[in-house]
């Protein structure tokens, strides 16, 4: 308003004005001057107001009336352009409310006579409106005019018109009543005394109102006259009015000012004197009419129903019964039964339809229900409206579903054409056809045939009515099938929503104000105590009231509501619809749990039990609730009770799951449709959020939920949640996708139903917990006696119950274990393996929650909760054994530092596994082990430690896994690491524990019994361990005694010196030596059948494929770690007493070994020798540089200090052997007591190796493949023994020993080695090497002769047997040795690559020449050294060496190797050089005499071999060895002839002949190869030759003898020479121009040059010396020689030349008369 009134506002309303008048003026200049007088002076007027007043709006209204006449006087005129002018002037002047009562008078009555000229109709309606909403200048009279002025215009031909006629009614209706609740505000302080209204007299008591609260009263009287059909009081001059516009008239006014009634007594009485019988009255005809009734028969026509009145009926019924309840209780009853009645199936669809609808308006308000139910349901003589309202709702619903039933299919067809029972059926029709098809795509209730499609219609909570707002609809309309059912649907579903929620809301402030109550009382004060109790029991009276009504409320309603649901969850056909369904039965069951009424509960659980699972199926527990309980009279339709589910709704539901059901014998499979799972998540939300009020319902929950599980096949996984799982039994079961996705939710829902489970109290708990137990009862008798997969639904939800209640777990855990230890126990094996899975996750989790006390305080509660693992122990099925120990493994991983004294308990769950147990439990028990032993030592108490050495120990010896037992010797080795480490405290805490328990036994008079009880405990803990590995020692598998060797001996050797000194007797007899004779035994007897493979897929290495072969490895482990201790431990064990038995002990297991047939055993035998051979006495060990202190410090001292374990022990250990022969050779004095101890070891010694050497040297007395021969290896390590013990025999050591070192020697050196071992052994031929064996062979001699050299005179006549022993060596190189009758290979004449020619178990010998020729190297210098030794003069060492010689010198080429005759020549112009001295110096002696003829005779087979040269000898090489000839002719002349007077004169002799014979052989008359070869020897014939001249003539002859010999020697030369000569020239002659044959030449050729050499020689010497005759004889050749100029070959000339060239020294005249001796 504020804008009307502002000075521009003002300003502008008086131009307009202006103009408005001007245009009026103008527009009736010519046609009406009066009208444009009347204009023109008002516009003065309006100047003149303006001019005058300040207060200008005010001052126009007061002359409203003048300033309005000119336009009304206008609008006289009936100018539609004038008219419109004007009223449009008129509008402004309303709306700036200038217009007074008077004008608007004068202003309505213009209006009024437009409108009955039918004038401008819309423009007055307009105005209208303005002029009653801008002011409310209008009253009485001239309202009710205005009203029936639009009431008129409604009412005329133009529908524009009418529709905005009956918009302006609506709205000036509002408007009165409007205007009367402002009038009521202003006047709301002053306090009116109520009028006394009497009998009828309405009149009356009209006066007492207000001016607006009259004409509202007189407008609604008139209001509910007109719907009556009779005059209005008020409204003069109405001349129409229908009934419906009436009806929405008076709703609009009931609806938006229910205050106005509610306040004043006069609209009160209205409303139940006028409003209520006329509603009751104009019901009549609905609640008259049957349908399907012939309308003609009856003589008094019914009158029909109409449906635009009977809705607005119902309309304003809603409003009546929702706004004035309160006034109008008993017309409400009428009402509501009249409600229920136009339900009934025999009133016309549109009826029931509005019917539902109105019904829904109240089932959204749940106070209006509880009044209901108070006012009605309630009272004694009362009709039961709510129960009624419910009942007939459920009627409604079920008559929806019989109706096509109701006549044959015929009548049905007929009536579809009118509205009634068609409108079901065809459609229904249609729908079932599209079902068929499998299109249904609309959610729908479908039941027995009749398919009613679900509408959305409303949101949920709220009444959104569709027919009930049809109010332009006069006929009525064709109600869309199902649109009632989906009312019907919804006023179920809200009416549930809203009873529970309001309940549960006021129950819920009931109960916190109890609780703040009973806080309050529980803490009174004296004053307030009163008072208190005073609030309590009003409280308590209150709460019983409230109870009451609830009770009744759910009481009334229940049965119907069950009824109707039930029947739609069986049709609904629609998720959603089914969801809504169940959460109205979900909420009904809580709230009839939270009020105790236990029938109704269980009723509502079994519909949704029911509901979950597929029909008809055989659950006993929900038979047992009998459906007659629900199904009385008023709830059956044709005698068929709701309850009862029918198939057939169940063929068009999707089938989303199949599976088996649960039963001892299943017959065929089960279907879950959707809906199932829909009712079974319901089912499960009810548990989940409402189980404390469950109670005995928990059987029936649970029950259901397990058969449910089943036959989706969901299996329990960890901590008992129910997983999708794949079913055992074959293709049973199967799901599709869309139930797959909601698996995982529903198991989910079904843990978080039992995590909730720790809210129940104790008392619901046991509910809960005594329901599982007996359902596992129940699967386990049905899983009895067949191996069908069991339920194991309850098993599984108890450990989830105990797993989530762990806070209060003393309550339940005997019970809980005692049953799970039954499941454990059963035959079936899923059924077992759950109980065991339940009872290990309980036990786990037991032990590691966060107990209060924690349990390292309450020992009590930790023993009891581990108490049912050690019971498991007692079951044999391995699949719960193997569940404990997987128990006992994560036990120890998570809780593994705090078991204290649950270790025993724990260890002896492991320890009870047993061999035959199956793999896969050992390696879980051993699982545990290996982390007790890496992790847990530390923490367990010490005395536990034996038991772990133990259960490891057992480990070892199961045969089902290797693996395992090499493990757990490694877990050995640890455990004696861990021991090593805490060695102090472990002792301390077992020397504590020993004595206590030696106080206890004494006590009791027992004898304290514990193993190897004399050693300190702490010892006999290390007893334990080393016994332990020595069984696994001998275990049949090669693998574990390997491991288990190789662990003894390094854990005595590491860990030894923490043994008291007298412990190590006990080990030394009872642990090392017991396992020598074990392993001895087990190797000599073990099985040589070959294995083929070592299981599975691993081949076996040839060198192990015997278990002969692998106890041969077992030996050579033990043997060696004996002798290591021995060895490296010397220092304790020889102050023991009885070592040297020990020492015999041990040697005699070396020698068995050694000799064994396996070269393996022997050769780590000699090793184990060797290494016990160097040993050093640990008194000489500790004179080293670095422990200066302890010099000469006796044995026995030391031993104190060196046992106490921990001290730093200063023993050093050398491997050097230069070392330690040094050491042996020092001059440090003796200790005399060690060295005699010595020195019968040292004996015994060499006692056991002459054995060991003999009798594996020894050849065979007969051959065949399996013939054991000693390998080479084995027999280097055995002669390299020697050299090592000699040192410490020496002394002792004489001819008998040598003899027996001899014969050894030898006979290992003859030992041949087997082909396939040649390759790696044998050097390649051209390569002259030594095999080790012969090295060591020789290094023995050498050490021998070397102690001989520097002994005592007494050891030199050993030099001879050296000697001999070695010049036997050098006949090897020709004749190879034989080993026994083994025939072999030589391999001296077979070339290298051959060698893996030969077959397999051949032998061959060695290429002995090498070690022939490095022997002879030895004796040549060995001969050196000693040729004068009496007892090499003595033993004709030199005689043997040259017998020796001879061999290979007469051989020559025929050597097998060419080196072997030159080495020996060499070796020969050695020796003699030396020894030819000696040898004349005793000449006299006779010592020598046999030696000469030797000499000569090995002289005449080396320079004139028989041995032909090989073919390809090269010409360098021929004369390489001439060379070699001519050295020897040489020695001859410068060591022997010059000394011919010492020498027998035979031997002069025969090396004259010899010297003869070479420098020309004779003719012979056939030409062999091998004299034409020699001839060929020049050098040598002229070295022969100069020789025997030289020796012929040069010397003075002593004897005429020699003299004879050499001139004989010279005439038979030249004999020959002629005779040859001769030979030539006959043959040359007679051959004619043939050439001579080769040999021939070659021969004359040799003669020419013998010639010619001889000449030559002859100068040379002294005249004197040469005989005339030998001259005359020279000369006489000369002729011969010129004989043979004629001859043709060119080589034979040139020798002839040089032949005749000397003769010129012949040309000379006789001595006298020469000149010059050139001529």
């Amino acid at each position: 308003m504020s804008g009307t009134n502002s000075p521009e506002a003002v300003k502008k309303l008086l131009e307009n004005m202006q103009s408005d008048l001007r245009a009026l003026s103008l527009e009736c200049k010519k046609k009406f001057p009066p009208v444009k007088e009347a204009a023109e002076s008002g516009i003065i007027k309006v100047k003149t107001i303006a001019a005058r007043n300040t207060e200008i709006l005010a001052a126009l209204k007061e002359n409203s009336s003048e300033v309005v006449q000119p336009f009304l006087m206008g609008c006289g005129t009936k100018e539609p352009k004038i008219t419109q002018l004007c009223l449009a002037a008129i509008q402004r002047l309303m709306s700036h409310e200038v217009v007074s009562e008077t004008a608007a008078g004068n202003i309505i009555n213009m209006l009024w006579q437009l409108m009955e000229n039918s004038l401008e109709e819309l423009k007055l309606l307009q105005t209208v409106l303005v002029l009653l909403t801008t002011n409310t200048v209008v009253h009485d009279e001239a309202l009710s005019k205005a009203i029936v002025l639009c009431f008129r215009l409604h009412f005329t031909k133009d529908n524009i018109t009418n529709n905005t006629a009956a918009a302006t009614v609506r709205q000036v209706v509002t408007v009165v009543f409007e205007r009367m609740v402002a009038e009521d505000e202003r006047h709301r302080d002053i306090v009116e005394q109520p009028v006394l209204v009497q009998g009828n007299s309405n009149r009356r008591s009209v006066s007492a109102l207000k001016p607006c609260a009259k004409d509202a009263y007189m407008l609604f009287q008139d209001l509910c006259q007109l719907v009556n059909a009779d005059a209005p009081y008020w409204l003069v001059g109405m001349t129409e009015m229908t009934r419906t516009f009436g009806l929405e008239l008076l709703e609009s006014v009931l609806n938006d000012f229910p205050q106005v009634f509610l306040q004043h007594q006069e609209f009160s009485f209205l409303l139940k004197e006028r409003v209520c019988p006329l509603v009751i009255k104009l019901f009549s005809p609905n609640i008259k009419f049957r349908q399907g009734s012939s309308t003609s028969s009856s003589p008094a026509p019914v009158e029909k129903p109409y449906f635009p009145i009977c809705m607005r009926l119902l309309r304003v019924v809603s409003v009546l019964i929702k706004q004035f309840y309160s006034l109008l209780v008993t017309e409400c009853e009428i009402f509501l039964s009249l409600l229920v009645k136009f339900l009934d199936a025999d009133k016309p669809q549109w009826l029931r339809a509005v019917a539902v609808e109105s019904i829904h308006r109240f089932c959204v308000q749940p106070q209006l229900l509880r009044s209901f139910c108070q006012s009605y349901d309630m009272k004694q003589h009362s009709t039961k409206v709510f129960r009624d309202i419910v009942n007939a709702l459920g009627s409604f619903i079920q008559s929806l579903f019989l109706v096509p039933a109701a006549g044959n299919p015929a009548t049905s067809n007929q009536a579809g054409n009118n509205n009634l029972g068609g409108s079901v059926s065809a459609p229904a029709n249609s729908g079932m056809v599209g079902i068929g098809g499998g299109v249904t795509l609309l959610p729908a209730f479908e039941y027995r045939g009749t398919w009613i499609p679900i509408l959305t219609i409303t949101v949920q909570g709220s009444a959104k009515a569709t027919y009930l707002e049809m109010l332009d609809k006069v006929e009525p309309p064709t109600i869309p099938e199902g649109y009632a059912m989906s009312v019907a649907f919804h006023c179920l579903l809200d009416l549930v929503r809203g009873i529970t929620s309001m309940i549960e809301g006021e129950l819920g402030e009931v109960e916190a104000e109890c609780q703040t109550t009973t806080e309050e009382a529980s803490s009174p004060t004296q004053s307030s105590e009163q008072q208190d109790l005073q609030s309590a029991s009003d409280q308590m009276d209150k709460e019983i009231v409230s109870r009451a009504v609830w009770e009744e409320m759910v009481n009334a309603c229940w049965c119907g509501l069950l009824a109707a649901l039930s029947l739609l969850l069986d049709a609904s056909t629609d998720e959603a619809a089914t969801e809504n369904i169940l959460k109205a039965e979900l909420t009904m069951a809580a709230l009839c749990g939270r009020l105790g009424l236990v029938t109704s509960r269980d009723a509502f659980i079994t519909a949704i039990c029911k509901g979950s699972l597929p029909p008809h199926y055989a659950l006993t527990v929900l038979n047992t609730t009998t459906a007659a309980t629900l199904s009385n009279k008023s709830y059956s339709v044709q005698g068929q009770s709701v309850m009862m589910i029918s198939p057939s709704s169940e063929s068009h539901q999707q089938v989303v799951a199949v599976g088996q059901p649960l039963a001892v014998q299943p017959q065929g499979t089960v279907m879950l449709t959707s809906k199932n799972i829909q009712c079974m998540r319901t089912l499960l939300n009810l548990a989940h959020c409402h189980g404390a009020v469950l109670g005995t319902s928990w059987q029936l929950v649970l029950a259901t939920l397990q058969h449910l599980v089943w036959i989706l096949g969901l299996k329990p996984s960890s901590g008992g949640a129910l997983k999708p799982g794949r079913a055992v039994e074959g293709p049973s079961t199967v799901l599709t996708t869309a139930v797959m996705t909601d698996l995982p939710v529903i198991s989910n829902i079904l843990s978080r139903l039992f995590e909730s489970s720790q809210y129940l109290d104790d008392v619901s708990l046991h509910h809960l917990i005594n329901a599982l137990c007996s359902l596992s009862l129940e699967a386990m008798d049905m899983a009895y006696g067949n191996n069908k997969e069991p339920s194991l639904f309850a098993v599984a939800k108890l450990l989830e119950t105990g797993l989530v209640n762990m806070h209060r777990i003393e309550i339940l855990w005997r019970p809980l274990t005692g049953h799970l230890l039954e499941v454990c126990q059963h035959p079936n094996s899923r059924m077992r393996e759950w109980g065991a899975e339940a009872l290990t996750s309980l036990i786990k989790a037991g032990l590691t929650f966060n107990h209060d006390p924690p349990l390292s305080q309450n020992q009590r509660l930790q023993l009891l909760l581990l108490n049912p693992l050690k019971e498991m122990s007692n079951i044999n099925h391995p699949d719960i054994r193997l569940k404990q120990l997987e128990c006992v493994l994560q036990i120890l991983q998570s809780q593994g530092d705090s078991l204290g004294p649950g270790w025993p308990l724990v260890l002896g769950v492991m320890g009870a596994i047993r061999n035959d147990q199956g793999e896969s439990l050992i390696r879980t028990a051993f699982q545990c082990l290996q982390l007790v032993v890496t992790d847990f030592l530390p923490t367990m108490p010490c005395t536990c430690l034996q038991i772990v050495v133990d259960v490891a120990g057992s480990f070892g010896l199961h045969n089902q896994e290797l693996n395992i037992s090499l493990t757990s010797i490694g877990l050995l080795w640890n455990i004696s690491d861990y021991f090593f480490q805490r060695g102090e405290t472990i002792e301390k805490e077992l020397n504590k524990e020993e004595a206590l328990q030696q106080k206890q036994a004494e006590e009791k008079g027992v004898v304290l019994n514990r193993p190897f009880h004399p050693a300190p405990p702490f010892d006999c803990l290390w007893l334990c361990l080393y016994a332990k590995l020595g069984e696994l020692c001998v275990d049949p598998r090669p693998a574990v005694r390997k491991s288990a060797g190789q662990t003894l001996f390094s854990t005595i050797g590491a860990h030894g010196t923490l043994l008291q000194h007298s412990t190590w007797h006990t080990v030394i007899w009872k642990v090392l030596f017991h396992l020598l004779d074990r392993v001895r035994e087990s190797s000599t007897t073990a099985d040589k059948e070959k294995i083929e493979s070592g299981g599975g897929n691993i081949l076996i290495h040839h060198s192990r494929d015997t278990a002969e072969k692998q106890w041969a490895e077992t030996w050579v482990l033990t043997l060696a770690g004996v002798a290591r201790i021995f060895n490296t431990r010397r220092y304790l064990l020889q102050p023991l007493g009885d070592f040297s038995r020990a020492w015999d002990v041990l040697l005699d297991h070396i020698q068995s070994a050694a000799l064994s047939k396996n070269n393996e055993v022997s050769l780590a035998a000699l090793k184990s020798f060797q290494e016990i051979l160097q040993i050093v006495s640990p008194a000489r060990d500790l004179d080293k540089p670095e422990t200066p202190p302890v010099v000469n410090v006796p044995v026995p001292v030391l031993i104190g200090p060196i046992s106490n374990p921990g001290m730093s022990r200063p023993f050093v250990r050398t491997d050097s052997i230069g070392e330690r022969l040094g050491r042996y050779s020092s001059s440090e004095p003796p200790i005399v007591t060690d060295e005699l101890e010595d020195l019968n070891l040292w004996w015994a010694a060499w006692n056991t190796w002459y054995r060991i050497g003999s009798e594996s040297t020894k050849p065979p007395i007969t051959f065949d493949k399996l013939t054991f021969i000693p390998s080479q290896p084995f027999l280097t390590a055995l002669i390299q023994i020697f050299p090592a013990l000699y040192q410490h025999i020496k002394t002792g050591f004489n001819m008998d020993d040598l003899q027996k070192l001899g014969v050894i020697l030898h006979s290992a050196i003859s030992v041949p080695i087997s082909s396939d071992a040649s390759p790696f052994i044998l050097p390649s031929y051209t390569e002259a090497v030594l095999t080790s064996l012969q090295e060591a062979v020789l290094t023995a001699l050498d050490v021998l002769q070397k102690a001989i050299c520097v002994g005592p005179e007494n050891m030199q006549i050993m030099y001879p047997a050296i000697f001999d022993q070695l010049l036997a060596f050098v006949e090897f190189s020709c004749k190879p040795p034989q080993y026994g009758q083994l025939e072999t290979k030589h391999i001296a004449n077979a070339k290298y690559n051959q060698i893996q020619l030969f077959a397999p178990a051949e032998w061959v010998a060695l290429n002995y020449v090498p070690f022939a020729e490095r022997s002879l190297e030895v004796v040549v210098d060995l001969y050196q050294k000693t040729a004068c030794h009496k007892a090499v003069v003595n033993e004709k060492v030199l005689q043997n060496i040259i017998k020796t010689l001879r061999v290979p010198l007469s051989l020559k080429y025929s050597c097998p190797s060419e080196s072997t005759w030159k080495l020996a020549v060499s070796s020969l112009l050695k020796v003699l050089s030396i020894g030819l001295p000696v040898a004349r110096q005793h000449a006299s002696s006779g010592k020598f005499d046999s030696m000469w003829p030797e000499l000569a005779n090995t002289f005449e087979d080396f320079l004139f071999t028989k041995s032909i040269p090989p073919d390809n000898l090269s010409i360098q090489e021929f004369q390489r060895n001439e060379n070699i000839d001519v050295e020897v002719v040489q020695l001859i002349s410068t060591e022997i002839l010059p000394y011919a007077n010492f020498i027998p004169k035979e031997f002069v002799g025969q090396i004259m002949t010899m010297l003869n014979k070479g420098s020309i052989h004779s003719q012979s008359s056939s030409f062999t190869e091998a004299e034409i070869d020699i001839r060929l020897r020049e050098e040598f014939s002229k070295m022969c030759f100069e020789t025997l001249l030289q020796f012929s003539f040069s010397n003075k002859v002593t004897t005429p003898q020699e003299g004879y010999i050499s001139r004989m020697a010279l005439s038979v030369l030249l004999k020959r020479s002629q005779d040859v000569l001769h030979r030539y020239i006959e043959d040359e002659r007679l051959s004619g121009k043939c050439p001579l044959p080769r040999q021939q030449v070659t021969e004359i050729i040799f003669v020419l040059k013998a010639v010619s050499t001889l000449i030559d020689s002859l100068k040379k010497t002294q005249p004197e010396n040469v005989d005339g005759n030998t001259w005359a004889q020279v000369i006489a050749l000369y002729p011969t020689l010129v004989e043979c100029i004629t001859c043709s070959s060119s080589e034979v000339c040139s020798a002839l030349k040089e032949a005749l060239v000397p003769f010129k020294d012949f040309m000379q005249p006789p001595a006298s008369r020469v000149q010059n001796g050139e001529s």
